[in-house]
């Protein structure tokens, strides 16, 4: 599955390579000839093909972010292509043939630094979003949970934006926050070098802050990362349950932990008359959870999509890609998380925080 995945992303690259060296032909026709036309293309497959090689002899953990930039870029710029020849279709018949032309070789940089400025907002800048759902247990009080997965900690995001995550718990006044999976983005160096336990032990509430470990805690250092989460203060659910305050609280470790229990197992011998809440990084066992006696389930991974048009791609591999759905006995949420991965761009998905309240039908 990985093979062909990565050929047909080679594939792609190939393609919109040829669309950025056209593009660029076009940018700068009026100024070069034949043979700085052929620089361009033979420049541009260059970058990219240095870039896949790169990548294929493992040059540090820096040339994925690298290449999932440019591979960002080289999308922008066919948006740009597209919505360039969108307006010239538009335009042609009511402004002349050059105001056009220079006009439209202005717009076209310009809609790509537009799209990158866009995506870094969306990245940054966190929406908080909010849903009621009734369960069919009894509650003494309704519960006001906060979720927040996919932070991602590292050399892009770190204390700025913990410390505006304590600030929207507080003012959301949550009772419990929920952090289901990728805390780190794969190791804890940045989240040493640049100290950000004290940001971290900020984030508190009342019945507690609670996490699980997603797939880039674990691919290489999650002992070190479980340690340094507990060590701020958070308590880590490996595939444990933990009754807090009238709540059965379950926490599975990603997929990459082939020994971990299901959810049923888990479950087992548990009071399950007690309402039930679940953090699973992926969603990938939705239809599954469904079927038990689970009142809420919370999971990250998808990031939505991250960048358009893997918002809609996502949505062909999962249930519930994104967003709230109510399935069976329970109620299932897929953040599109609250950092990001590889890159601080975003389109088609926005950093976020659910605000999830639970409350009684009876």
């Amino acid at each position: 599955m990985f093979g062909k995945m990565f050929f047909v992303s080679v594939i792609l690259l190939q393609v919109f390579t040829f669309g950025l060296g056209r593009s660029l032909q076009w940018l700068f026709a009026p100024w070069i000839g034949k043979v700085g036309r052929r620089w361009l293309m033979g420049i541009s497959y260059f970058i990219t093909n240095g870039l896949l090689v790169g990548l294929l002899l493992e040059l540090g953990h820096m040339m994925f972010r690298v290449v999932a930039f440019w591979m960002v870029i080289l999308l922008f710029v066919m948006y740009a292509a597209l919505a360039t020849f969108i307006l010239y279709l538009l335009l042609r018949r009511f402004v002349a043939r050059q105001p056009l032309s220079r006009s439209l070789r202005l717009f076209a940089p310009l809609f790509v630094i537009g799209l990158l400025g866009f995506g870094m907002y969306n990245a940054y800048t966190p929406m908080v979003r909010h849903q009621t759902v009734f369960i069919n247990k009894k509650m003494d009080k309704p519960l006001r949970i906060g979720v927040a997965s996919d932070l991602h900690l590292g050399i892009l995001f770190g204390a700025r934006q913990l410390d505006k995550l304590t600030d929207i718990m507080k003012q959301e006044q949550v009772d419990m926050v929920l952090l289901p999976g990728d805390l780190m983005d794969d190791t804890v160096d940045a989240y040493l070098k640049e100290n950000m336990k004290p940001h971290l032990q900020k984030l508190t509430a009342p019945m507690g802050v609670y996490a699980t470990l997603g797939n880039h805690d674990w691919f290489r250092d999650q002992k070190r990362i479980k340690h340094e989460l507990e060590a701020a203060g958070l308590t880590v659910l490996a595939n444990q349950v933990l009754e807090v305050n009238g709540v059965l609280l379950v926490g599975r470790s990603d997929d990459l932990d082939h020994k971990r229990p299901s959810a049923e197992q888990l479950l087992e011998g548990q009071n399950t008359q007690l309402p039930v809440l679940l953090m699973d990084h992926r969603p990938t066992s939705i239809e599954t959870h469904a079927r038990l006696p689970i009142d809420v389930q919370v999971s990250g991974h998808v990031h939505n999509g991250q960048v358009a048009p893997a918002n809609l791609i996502v949505r062909t591999l999962y249930r519930l890609a994104y967003g709230y759905e109510a399935i069976g006995n329970g109620h299932f949420f897929t953040t599109s998380g609250y950092g990001f991965w590889g890159i601080p761009l975003r389109l088609g998905s926005q950093s976020e925080v659910w605000v999830i309240d639970i409350k009684s039908k009876h």
